[in-house]
């Protein structure tokens, strides 16, 4: 074949592409039908102008277009490990991981649930082997989201609505795939009745097999990755390498899902990446995908069309039928997991509440595509598959695809606007008046310096500024007066744009590097919890978001645990470090939203909303910092040592953005700016680096300041320290059980813990110790122990205990202060204690 006429070919689908996005919109069609039909003219007329004597002129370009290498192993190789890879390099994972369980029960019994539909259905009505139907279920279950997706953020449906939608899809096409190769190899082997409980037995090995393959590649590449970090072009090569190894190495080493290692690798990536690579290569080569999905989405999708008239070449009336039994079948199997399993896991409280209208919308957008047409090439091209069966395949698969491109995506948007969707709810056309208003006022002000500095004609300027603050004013009283707005409602939209102003504000600090990146993606997603929480709660949902913020999760939990009773201290330093940082990062958020609220939220909601923000804003900030206080005093000195390393980053950014200035008015040349420059982000390269946490030095420091241990000289801590074992304990659990045996004293190194005992309470802080009673009068525990926030604990056992009382005096005077608040005589107490030693 002609080079030139292949490389012209390929050029021209390029420039088809380029038109089907402007097209798209301009037709409000969504982009994936526009190529779809785009695709199918293109084969349509190449088969017309082969088959005709109408000219001969162009048969040369048909030819070339038929004879482009369309192989189902070019989509599966090439093209749909660059779309999962991208998919799950733009995802918020961290947003995800709220939702993961309705996004992995909808994606995997989903696929399950249309599969049998499908297979079981084709089943009883044709005469095909149930391997094959079950085949065509596989196929035809994996969902295309782009189109239900787009219309959702473009009517500003729930952000997370949508990201379960994407995450749904990506991991649907995932399970698809691998259900896929299981009953392919059951028709190749000729298997006619396959046993559902070993095919889905093997499903499980081939996901576990293929998230190691990727796992383990992904570290592999960001190690790599992390030694080159200077050279950003080498970050993307390796980057771009990853995927398709991955691919290749789970499916003909492993023998695992390829499309699984995409993913898990994609994965491991997007959580690990941030924090390895500079932030300016991250977001280069998030850019760089961007741009090769979109390629690869496009010319997958169009290649794939072009494919339709040839498949559709042999049908038959009774395929029709067939293809009716399938829009029946998975129709039925999405109604089932749409209307019975979410609202289902909605009772059990793990997934949202999706409103009736946005399911029956889901359930329409339901589109299938270029996936589903590449696992159906495959089964036409293989030799060891029947002639009949991959007819069937072809023309069912092909069919059903092309119902939900042109029926359900053309309809898509009108059963948007018949359900009411695409119509502001009262509180966002609300909000809508408020960004006017607040928009307004910031362009007056602009307006204004502007006609100062360019010195205007006073009567021109004088007349625009009317009729500027005639609009200006109407804008701000309709954002006071909704008339159709509660005081709850108000409040609710001061809170939105205060949590849009803190998102943005977060923006501008990673932007200046004064945010790392390591902390980057969960401040924003902190920041987006508020705005979600706002939207869909009011104050009680901000509230809550808030408090989850600065909130120890199970992970921490989890981490003390490894640390105290295994001794591995690893993931235990890693989240505490973070902590450390996100909470400084919170710190200097917060203070900066202050006058937002005096400033914009005073104005358009008035005085009473902007106080009650404030008083949110100010008990967020007294959370924060009582929160960073522990940590403080649980680890002195690491909290300083964040500061500097914050102070030095802030001072290169500022030397950074000297230079650019010089730059700019011609004071030094590129030369000189190039050589300042490179020196400036090698001494970056080292402020960037986070200083390292020593839980077993910050111990003994700890027990060095303890102040019931005071008196003790050194010899004596440093016998002492080893014995101090830590525990860890969140706000709420039981350190102490009411008629447990005595065998511990607990010193609080940081947190408080509350002791109720015969009807009394009491409260201890940093440097008090509690369960020494029940030792020294040698009775059961009378009282139960329970932390009331995150806390530090280090016990000592009973014999260490009465040795170290004998030592210290400062120790026997907190034993008879402990005694006479519980009214127990502290002389004959301690007069006890000597006669036992």
């Amino acid at each position: 074949m002609d080079i030139v006429l292949v490389t012209t070919v390929i050029a021209s689908l390029f420039l088809v592409i380029g038109a089907a996005e402007p097209l798209a919109a301009r037709l409000r069609l969504p982009y994936s039908v526009i190529l779809a039909v785009l695709g199918i003219l293109i084969g349509a007329g190449a088969i017309f102008f082969l088959r005709t004597n109408l000219t001969d002129a162009l048969n040369p370009v048909a030819e070339a277009i038929l004879g482009l290498p369309i192989r189902s192993n070019v989509f599966l190789y090439v093209f749909l490990p660059t779309l999962l890879f991208q998919a799950t390099l733009g995802m918020n994972l961290r947003r995800m991981l709220d939702d993961w369980v309705p996004i992995l029960v909808l994606a995997v019994v989903a696929v399950v649930v249309a599969t049998l539909s499908v297979g079981y259905a084709l089943s009883w009505t044709s005469a095909l082997p149930l391997a094959a139907c079950l085949l065509i279920g596989a196929i035809v279950s994996t969902t295309d989201p782009s189109a239900v997706v787009s219309i959702f953020r473009s009517i500003s449906a729930p952000r997370r609505l949508a990201r379960i939608i994407e995450g749904e899809s990506l991991l649907n096409d995932a399970a698809a795939i691998a259900l896929f190769g299981l009953f392919m190899g059951f028709v190749m082997l000729g298997t006619s009745d396959p046993s559902l409980g070993d095919a889905l037995g093997r499903f499980p090995v081939l996901i576990a097999g293929g998230a190691l393959t990727g796992w383990v590649a992904a570290r592999i590449a960001i190690w790599i990755m992390a030694l080159f970090a200077r050279h950003e072009l080498a970050l993307i090569s390796i980057s771009v390498a990853l995927p398709y190894l991955a691919y290749i190495g789970a499916e003909q080493s492993v023998g695992a899902s390829g499309v699984i290692a995409v993913v898990a690798a994609g994965l491991t990536l997007n959580l690990a990446g941030p924090g390895r690579l500079p932030p300016q290569a991250w977001a280069n080569l998030r850019e760089v995908w961007n741009l090769l999905a979109h390629w690869a989405g496009a010319l997958i999708f169009i290649l794939a069309a072009l494919l339709i008239p040839r498949l559709l070449g042999e049908v038959r009336a009774g395929d029709l039928v067939l293809v009716g039994v399938v829009i029946l079948a998975a129709i039925a199997a999405r109604v089932a997991i749409l209307f019975v399993m979410l609202p289902l896991l909605t009772l059990v409280r793990v997934s949202p509440l999706v409103d009736t209208r946005y399911r029956v919308a889901i359930l329409w957008g339901g589109l299938r595509g270029a996936v589903t047409l590449a696992l159906a090439l495959a089964v036409t091209e293989s030799f060891l598959v029947p002639a009949e069966i991959k007819r069937v395949v072809g023309i069912l698969a092909t069919g059903f695809t092309l119902f939900t491109l042109m029926v359900q995506g053309t309809t898509l948007r009108t059963v948007i606007g018949w359900l009411g969707l695409d119509r502001l709810s009262p509180i966002d056309q609300a909000l809508s008046r408020q960004v006017v208003a607040v928009a307004l006022q910031t362009v007056r002000e602009d307006v204004a310096r502007t006609t100062e500095n360019y010195e205007l004609s006073h009567d021109i300027v004088r007349s625009e500024a009317k009729r500027f603050g005639e609009r200006l004013e109407a804008s701000v009283k309709m954002a006071e007066d909704s008339a159709d707005l509660l005081d709850r409602d108000r409040i609710a939209l001061g809170l939105i744009a205060l949590a849009g102003h803190e998102r943005d504000t977060i923006l501008d600090r990673v932007r200046e590097r004064t945010i790392s990146a390591r902390m980057a993606e969960q401040v924003l997603s902190d920041a987006d919890r508020l705005i979600e929480g706002a939207r869909t709660g009011g104050r009680n949902g901000y509230g809550r978001a808030a408090r989850r913020s600065v909130a120890y999760g199970r992970g921490f939990r989890a981490a003390g645990m490894l640390h105290s009773r295994l001794g591995w201290s690893a993931p235990l330093v890693r989240m505490t470090a973070d902590r450390f940082e996100l909470l400084l990062a919170q710190r200097l958020i917060l203070r900066d939203l202050g006058a937002f609220i005096d400033g914009r939220i005073r104005r358009i909601h008035g005085r009473r909303v902007a106080d009650l923000l404030q008083e949110l804003l100010s008990r967020r900030i007294e959370t924060v910092e009582t929160a960073l206080e522990g940590l403080r005093l649980q680890y002195p000195g690491y909290a300083e040592e964040l500061e500097r390393r914050f102070i030095r980053r802030t001072a290169l950014r500022l030397e950074e953005r000297e230079y650019a200035a010089m730059r700019e008015d011609g004071l030094i040349g590129a030369e000189v700016y190039m050589a300042l420059v490179e020196d400036l982000s090698a001494r970056r390269a080292g402020a960037e680096e986070r200083p390292r946490l020593d839980i077993a030095l910050q111990r003994s420091d700890l027990v060095r300041q303890f102040p019931l241990l005071a008196d003790l000289d050194d010899t004596a801590l440093e016998r002492l320290s080893p014995a101090l074992q830590p525990r860890y304990v969140n706000a709420g659990d039981i350190v102490i059980r009411r008629d447990s045996a005595a065998k511990s004293v607990f010193f609080i190194a940081s947190g408080a813990v509350e002791l109720q005992s015969a009807g009394q309470t009491w409260r201890l802080g940093r440097g008090e110790m509690f369960g020494q009673m029940a030792i020294l009068m040698q009775k059961p525990r009378r009282a139960e122990v329970r932390a009331i926030a995150p806390s530090t604990l280090l016990t000592l056992d009973e014999e260490r205990f009465r040795r170290l009382l004998h030592k210290s005096e400062t120790l026997r005077e907190a034993v008879r202060a402990s005694a006479k608040k519980r009214g127990i005589a502290p002389d004959a107490l301690l007069s006890d204690e000597r006669q036992r030693a």
